[in-house]
């Protein structure tokens, strides 16, 4: 079995594990949600989800991964032998790799919408678009649903990712987080200060400060659950493979404390970047929905900005940071596994791995324009893996998770990692295993039943 890796420093580790946590969930997904749920009450909601039960759902993944030591299928194998547990794992690393295949597009065209801002392409709208909107769009259209544009910059993303996955986990992952993780709050303290200083930003403030209580009902809880799962990268055996690497006297409540408040500070920082903005220039009449709010309704409001592609350069570079560590340790949950079920050098693990991204992302770049009208149980290619992965995998895996560490791992295993050995009192342990043993699972299961009344 290949030796097993560690994060060098305790900033670097909790820097690739906010890295990892931190993704597109937290920039178009939150807004969204947020908008469409009662502003603040959403929030609110939002915020003790992650407290109460994403945090201890993280701790069940961290106490399996540093107490297993492997990949996501080995830490069952190794900790109960012979037992069908492993399973979990498989769809965890389906999960996760399936996610990649769809989310490496997104992130190209996160780099593509980068280099058309910084270039000025993005905002030579033409006067015969017929307005901004109507211009951003055939932009969009342009950028997203082209053959071959798209297909450049997820193949440019790939080899990115490769670049930094061969570096291995101190020299490529945990330096890449150390140097992207600071820059990435830099950029959003500098736009949150701008974007509030707009005209009419005090609005956009309010509807997202102040909570309507009026909107909040089992549906609404619901979301706000699910997101609070997909913005912590819960169920995609990320958290249980970064676990793995920890050192042994890593303090796991602490490091997800840290890791579920700074996650919540960006989702915070993002409302407070895109509700004023989208509020001083009117454009909150409609709904801020995912692609169409990073690359229409956001390119929109800055064309009407001093220095418009300034403002989109660092968006973008924000996006394509959260997008870039988002797929980097998305990856490295199967090479992980190649490396410890196949004895794989490095890297061979890593281009075993990224290589078919050239076919599978192509595949998922493709279903915007010339395999648009493929199918699969009436879903395009991008959008059947989208919904598969989220709806039905990530809260299998996450129930899954909870039961085992909950019922079925060896004797006191959570207590023992949470303690590390019994060389720290942790008073909250008898708290989160039984929020592990019965809570999360039957709320997780909550979830997966909603997504399909």
């Amino acid at each position: 079995m290949a030796s097993k890796k560690q994060f060098g420093t305790r900033i670097g580790l909790i820097a690739a594990t906010v890295g990892s946590a931190i993704g597109l969930g937290n920039v178009w997904r939150f807004p969204g949600e947020t908008q469409a749920n009662g502003g603040a009450a959403f929030l609110l909601l939002y915020i003790i989800c992650v407290l109460c039960l994403g945090i201890p759902v993280m701790l069940a993944e961290f106490s399996l991964g540093r107490g297993g030591r492997s990949d996501s299928i080995g830490v069952f194998r190794k900790l109960s032998p012979g037992k069908a547990w492993w399973i979990v794992g498989v769809l965890a690393v389906l999960a996760s790799y399936l996610i990649l295949c769809y989310y490496m597009v997104v992130a190209g065209w996160t780099l593509e919408y980068l280099v058309e801002s910084i270039t000025g392409g993005l905002f030579d709208t033409g006067a015969e678009a017929g307005g901004l909107r109507e211009a951003f769009n055939s932009k969009m259209d342009l950028y997203v649903a082209d053959d071959l544009r798209p297909l450049l910059y997820t193949y440019a993303l790939i080899a990115i990712n490769i670049g930094v996955l061969l570096g291995g986990v101190q020299k490529g992952i945990e330096k890449l987080s150390n140097i992207l993780m600071p820059l990435l709050f830099i950029i959003l303290i500098g736009m949150v200060c701008f974007t509030l200083s707009l005209p009419g930003a005090g609005e956009g403030v309010s509807f997202f400060l102040e909570p309507d209580f009026s909107k909040i009902d089992m549906p609404v809880i619901i979301n706000a659950l699910g997101q609070a799962f997909f913005s912590l990268s819960l169920g995609m055996g990320i958290l249980i493979t970064y676990a793995s690497y920890y050192p042994a006297e890593t303090r796991l409540t602490r490091t997800s404390v840290i890791v579920a408040l700074l996650s919540l500070l960006v989702a915070v920082l993002m409302g407070l970047i895109i509700f004023p903005a989208v509020k001083s220039f009117g454009l909150d009449r409609e709904p801020l929905e995912g692609a169409t709010l990073v690359f229409v309704t956001l390119p929109e409001v800055f064309a009407q900005l001093l220095w418009p592609q300034l403002w989109s350069a660092l968006f973008f570079v924000l996006l394509l940071v959260a997008a870039l560590t988002s797929t980097v340790s998305i990856a490295e949950v199967s090479i992980a596994m190649m490396q410890d079920r196949f004895n794989m050098s490095r890297r061979r693990a890593v281009f075993t791995v990224m290589l078919p991204l050239v076919v599978f992302s192509s595949a998922c770049s493709l279903s915007f324009g010339s395999l648009q009208d493929f199918t699969i149980f009436g879903k395009t290619i991008f959008n059947f893996l989208d919904s598969f992965t989220t709806d039905i995998l990530l809260p299998v895996v996450s129930i899954g998770v909870c039961l085992y560490m909950g019922w079925f791992a060896p004797k006191g295993l959570l207590a023992k990692e949470l303690s590390n050995d019994g060389a720290y009192r942790s008073r909250s342990t008898g708290l989160i295993t039984a929020i592990v043993r019965y809570v999360a699972p039957l709320l997780i299961a909550m979830i997966l039943i909603f997504n399909y009344l």
